[in-house]
């Protein structure tokens, strides 16, 4: 499972260049993305396609198959 036990970080300290999990946390409620991120200059984009992805993420982690 992607990150599983892994602690969230503030989505400012993502490196570049990593397969990421990402999340937007909201009150008590993580919403995860199910699919591995890499941060760009100026964004976001699935690392399997190099999509941009258009979410504004809070938090990442290490993916972790």
């Amino acid at each position: 499972m992607a990150g599983a036990g892994a602690t969230w970080e503030g989505v400012a300290t993502a490196p570049f260049d990593r397969d990421l999990e990402l999340a937007v946390i909201e009150g008590n409620a993580i919403h995860k993305l199910v699919f591995p991120c890499r941060r760009i200059l100026g964004g976001w984009v699935k690392a399997n396609t190099t999509e941009r992805i258009a979410v504004q993420p809070t938090h990442w982690r290490a993916w972790v198959i």
